[in-house]
């Protein structure tokens, strides 16, 4: 049991009858500060983050997949390109430039379009630090594990079987979205099969993986009992999956070790953050959790960025969750997202429309007035230029008053609350760039532009 379980049980004992075994801290000696945190009812059960289990051997296959070219169409980009240990996981866009694109990160540049403007992925690429805890993966969730054994996700009965998780799920996607990864029709083989024949891309993507005998090796190691001819596209997605795990589900922040009973973990600051946070600002109501998320989907008028996902006139709007739903109350519903690791993995919401975290705060204490008042000069040139200020009225119609309520807070108390987001950092990301970074990918392919 930790300190901290200790002092909550404790302080429930002390005023009722006494429980026997458990010591209670003499007067004086628990910092008041953690005694208001522990008294905080959204604080009950609340626990440091577990890591699940992985195989050995399907993590080094998964490091493999993960770092190599050879899983894009055109063999130019790979999924560490817009999630790399270099930008904490993600790319630090606001948006992602996918294919056609060159280079890596803040230095990417996007592919150009016929307009001569740059081409852009509608939403920002996120981290994936602790994604084997999730159960729903993408900023609309469309890929879901329905607790069942089976799952939600655009390709419906069409995913193989023996997948272990959402996050397996997931990394069946980004190789067949020809902006991502596949590329466009007339660029190569796999961009030449029909849009929406996710199986047969899968299929081209193994036999490519499969006449590689390095690759062949790392399957057969991570899967001793399926033969070569039994191998789909699944077994890839697990090790990717696995190799995700792994490496990026870090327990150690300062907030893990509070809660683990180090009560020195957290500066002052942080813990009074803690308290206004899982407090009077309420903003645990949504990031709830050892993930910060409750995973569910919120309307926080966030303001919009093109090229969107087709919806509106004009094909620019991004309606959220309604495109997975097809349900009009879900409009411009996002994810919450979890807050782990959140002072390095800017800029921030679905879009990267805000590059401080501090900003990021503000808006979320009062979503109607930041949107209404946002300044899209904070973006780069290119994202700038793609934001949808028209559309800021439409969004907070069609949000929640509950969503949008304003919560008044000091400056001090705003720097409160960023000082505890940044204790759910973990130190492990400074070396990132160090340890999960292979030498060399199996196709030989170069691991930078």
């Amino acid at each position: 049991m930790s300190k901290l379980q200790t002092m909550i049980i404790g302080l429930l004992c002390v005023s009722i009858t006494g429980c026997p075994g458990i010591v209670v801290p003499p007067n004086g000696s628990v910092d008041s500060l953690d005694t208001d945190f522990s008294s905080l009812p959204a604080v009950a059960g609340l626990t440091a983050l577990q890591k699940p289990s992985t195989d050995p051997a399907k993590v080094a296959l998964g490091k493999s997949l993960f770092f190599d070219k050879l899983l894009s169409g055109n063999r130019n980009i790979s999924c560490s390109t817009c999630h790399t240990p270099t930008a904490f996981t993600g790319d630090g866009l606001p948006l992602a430039k996918g294919q056609g694109g060159e280079g890596l990160g803040l230095s990417r540049s996007a592919l150009v379009g016929d307009d001569g403007s740059p081409v852009l992925i509608p939403r920002n690429s996120p981290e994936i630090f602790n994604r084997g805890n999730f159960t729903t993966m993408f900023w609309d969730a469309r890929v879901a594990d329905n607790g069942d054994g089976t799952f939600t996700s655009p390709a419906g009965d069409r995913l193989p079987e023996g997948l272990d998780g959402a996050l397996a799920v997931q990394a069946m996607f980004p190789v067949t979205s020809g902006d991502e990864m596949r590329g466009t029709a007339g660029d190569n083989e796999l961009a030449n099969i029909a849009v929406d024949d996710l199986v047969s891309v899968w299929a081209g993507l193994m036999a490519r993986l499969l006449a590689n005998d390095e690759y062949v090796s790392l399957f057969a190691a991570a899967y001793p009992d399926v033969l070569a001819d039994d191998l789909n596209f699944g077994h890839a997605a697990n090790a990717i999956a696995a190799f995700e795990i792994e490496h990026w589900t870090l327990d150690d922040s300062p907030f893990d070790n509070y809660l683990n009973g180090d009560t020195s973990a957290m500066s002052d600051s942080a813990k009074r953050g803690a308290i206004l946070f899982y407090g009077s600002a309420n903003c645990s109501s949504c990031h709830s959790g050892s993930l910060l998320t409750d995973e569910l989907f919120h309307n926080r008028v966030v303001p919009q960025l093109g090229p969107g996902k087709g919806n509106d006139d004009d094909g620019l709007g991004d309606y959220g969750r309604a495109n997975v739903t097809s349900d009009d109350g879900d409009r411009y519903k996002f994810r919450t997202p979890p807050l782990r690791n959140v002072a390095a993995t800017g800029p921030w919401m679905h879009d990267g429309a805000f590059t401080t975290l501090e900003a990021a705060v503000r808006h979320e204490l009062d979503p109607q007035t930041s949107a209404t008042n946002y300044d899209a000069s904070q973006l780069p040139d290119e994202f700038a230029a793609v934001y949808r200020g028209n559309k800021t009225a439409d969004i907070i119609a069609a949000a929640d008053p509950v969503d949008t309520a304003a919560i008044d807070l000091s400056d001090s108390q705003v720097a409160d609350i960023v000082s505890f987001l940044q204790a759910l950092t973990s130190p492990s990301i400074a070396t990132l760039s160090i340890n999960d970074i292979p030498q060399s990918v199996p196709s030989g392919l170069p691991l930078a532009d």
